[in-house]
């Protein structure tokens, strides 16, 4: 069975989730502050963590940076602060999804089993190097787009960045971290890098530019790969 962790400090939340997830056969642990949490991570080693920022004894972002000390364990954040700068700290601390209260349970379930796919362990040989749209098709082995049968051109830069996004399929992936990736560790604040190249591919890739369906921006904090 799938082991969550929750951690927030409000009695009626933990209480929902875990009802919630327990519904569902998840098995549940609960912190109520940041320490407890970090703690239960070390003994009962989940799946995934749901992770309030605000906790009673250290910010949630502290949370994040302990757990990323010796964990990959998917981290998906729950919080009442809705300014892109904690966002974007959130993500950049090493969180994988930030979600803002109120939210619905459908949609964090979703995104929960979402986070669990690609926290999966896999093998070199059982990754696939094949990711298929409806539109598109992108093998990272061979380095090679195909839309409609016919190779499509990127430049080393598009196909950089097209490389991390898919690599992160589902995962909001924040400015910094792709400006970092694609650019390099001096970069960080040239949103307008991203801008200008995520419209290129847009443009060769998604059906209607205007309105993607594969490369989703998140205002303020960065973008998503969507299949």
């Amino acid at each position: 069975m799938t082991r969550v962790l929750v951690v927030d400090d409000e009695p009626q939340i933990v209480r929902a989730l875990v009802i919630n997830l327990k519904a569902r056969h998840y098995e549940v642990d609960a912190a109520h502050d940041g320490t407890s949490a970090l703690e239960l991570a070390a003994a009962r080693h989940p799946d995934v963590v749901l992770l309030d920022l605000g906790l009673p004894d250290m910010d949630g972002t502290e949370v994040i940076r302990g757990l990323r000390g010796w964990t990959k364990v998917p981290i998906i954040v729950l919080s009442a602060r809705q300014t892109s700068d904690e966002k974007v700290q959130a993500l950049d601390a090493g969180a994988d999804d930030y979600v803002t209260k109120p939210f619905g349970m459908d949609e964090l379930l979703a995104r929960l089993r979402a986070a669990v796919r690609r926290g999966a362990p896999v093998g070199p040989e059982s990754e696939s190097a094949i990711v298929a749209t409806d539109t598109f098709t992108v093998d990272l082995a061979a380095k090679r787009v195909t839309r409609e049968g016919k190779d499509i051109r990127l430049t080393p830069t598009e196909w950089h960045l097209l490389e991390v996004m898919v690599r992160n399929s589902g995962r909001l992936v924040s400015q910094k971290q792709l400006l970092q990736e694609v650019w390099g560790p001096a970069y960080g604040t040239e949103s307008n890098y991203l801008r200008v190249y995520m419209a290129q591919l847009r443009r060769k890739l998604e059906l209607d530019p205007s309105a993607p369906r594969h490369f989703v921006t998140e205002p303020g904090m960065g973008y998503r790969f969507e299949l």
